[in-house]
């Protein structure tokens, strides 16, 4: 999954990024409101991570833009302004979710989870998809009763597959959502971990149905027959 951190605090930004990544995460970051604005309606982003005080664009203004141009991403406001009038501006400026300064980062990862959450497709924190199921709190991935170990990487790709099952995924798209801006992705880099998925979470289950499936010529879909 793909986070977009518009934060001016390079030190707090850095730090959200860091944890964030170590959690299988890809993580761009910008440090003004004008930047922020242009990123998150510009680029495919699952959740935007939004600080309040930012120069040049504040972070209600840059939220209520970004509505206004109907982009409905998560956004979750950071602000060192707890005040019940300052959360009822954030969150009617169209910010989903709102977090004090200081916070621990058990918190925002908590906070990110929740508001990527599908309701359809999970149960508490556990996506499901045939017999195939993902911890998002333990990153445990099972097919039945059998433990699947997998990297970060592989990791972020099925979590993304899991909250988009049934849907044709393009390479594009896992591009945006599975990598950071910085990383040099080629498409058959997606080729590669597309069979490093394959092997762990279909090749081995010989008994059962292929839960990932190629659509030629679009690209691929996670789905139980």
């Amino acid at each position: 999954m793909r986070i977009l951190v518009v934060e001016d605090e390079v030190k707090i930004a850095q730090t959200i990024k860091k944890g964030l990544e170590l959690k299988g995460y890809a993580v761009d970051i910008v440090h003004d409101g004008e930047t922020g604005f242009s990123y998150a309606i510009d680029a495919d982003y699952d959740i935007v991570i939004l600080d309040r005080m930012l120069p040049g664009m504040d972070g209600v203004e840059v939220c209520q833009k970004v509505r206004a141009e109907g982009v409905h991403t998560p956004i979750l406001m950071l602000t060192a302004r707890g005040t019940i009038g300052d959360k009822v501006e954030g969150l009617n400026s169209g910010a989903d979710d709102y977090l004090v300064k200081p916070f621990s980062f058990d918190e925002l990862h908590a906070r990110i989870k929740a508001l990527l959450r599908r309701p359809a497709a999970n149960t508490g924190t556990v996506i499901k998809v045939g017999d195939l199921s993902l911890d998002t709190t333990s990153y445990e991935v099972k097919r039945g009763k059998t433990v699947i170990k997998l990297s970060h990487k592989e990791f972020a790709l099925l979590e993304y597959f899991m909250h988009h099952q049934g849907q044709v995924i393009t390479k594009t798209m896992i591009i945006n959502h599975v990598w950071d801006e910085d990383a040099l992705v080629l498409p058959n880099t997606v080729e590669v971990y597309i069979g490093y998925l394959r092997n762990k979470i279909d090749r081995p289950f010989a008994n059962a149905k292929p839960l990932l499936h190629t659509q030629r010529g679009f690209g691929y879909k996670l789905m139980a027959s």
